[in-house]
């Protein structure tokens, strides 16, 4: 079955529709502010800022194992992920990376990362699946209607993932912490938003997007989806 022009705007509504819903009337403390555009977009620039990528006592970083190739069926969008300019990482799921031990889980994903300078401060993680498929997928459209940001308690742009109806919570308000492992790499355990669809994009590629801000690539200028009526690549 087609995808239609109509099931791709009715998408984007309830995004827009829903987000909004969930930050009409915030105020703009220490997170994210109401609002991508104005002063409200402005204040939120200012304010919104990624922590240093936290790194494992080297010891316990060794314990986990993960894979060096990617799946023979993402080798691809492997391909795919290297022409356009990207690195690929494939990474393990790990949960309690707060505490003293990890607990390895069983899941594995592979992630593309496109970093807008040799410093790799400015990078943006998006799922090997979600920039090779040209069929739409939730992550994709959340980037690409970019609904706007609202305050809250806490890490912004975990709260903006959940907001998009993605989730980036390992052990959700336990505080026990988790995410996707990958020992050699600037964010070595990854918050990426996960969409009910297993989309992802990296939560806080999402967040700065949203209020203007591109990291590392825009990636609607190398997802293989293209959202109807988009000016063409």
């Amino acid at each position: 079955m087609k995808f239609s022009i109509a099931a791709a705007v009715t998408i984007g509504a309830v995004l827009m529709s829903g987000c909004a819903g969930n930050f009409a009337g915030s105020q703009s403390p220490a997170g994210v502010s109401g609002g991508s555009g104005g002063m409200g977009a402005a204040a939120a620039r200012s304010t919104l800022h990624q922590p240093a990528a936290k790194q494992m006592p080297a010891g316990l970083a060794a314990t986990i194992q993960v894979p060096t190739q990617v799946q023979p069926d993402e080798t691809q969008a492997a391909a795919y992920c290297k022409q356009t300019g990207g690195v690929v990482e494939v990474r393990r799921a790990v949960y309690g990376s707060n505490g003293p031990s990890v607990l390895q889980l069983a899941g594995v994903r592979s992630f593309c990362q496109y970093t807008a300078n040799t410093s790799g401060q400015s990078r943006v993680h998006i799922l090997l699946s979600t920039l090779y498929t040209t069929k739409p997928t939730l992550a994709a459209l959340a980037y690409i209607f970019a609904p706007p940001t609202g305050s809250c308690q806490g890490n912004p742009a975990s709260c903006y993932c959940s907001y998009l109806g993605g989730s980036d919570q390992f052990g959700g308000t336990t505080g026990a912490g988790g995410g996707w492992f990958k020992k050699n790499s600037i964010d070595q355990t990854l918050e990426a938003c996960i969409f009910p669809d297993m989309s992802s994009i990296d939560s806080w590629g999402l967040a700065y997007h949203a209020n203007g801000i591109i990291r590392g690539i825009d990636l609607t200028t190398v997802m293989r989806y293209h959202y109807p009526g988009s000016p063409k690549r």
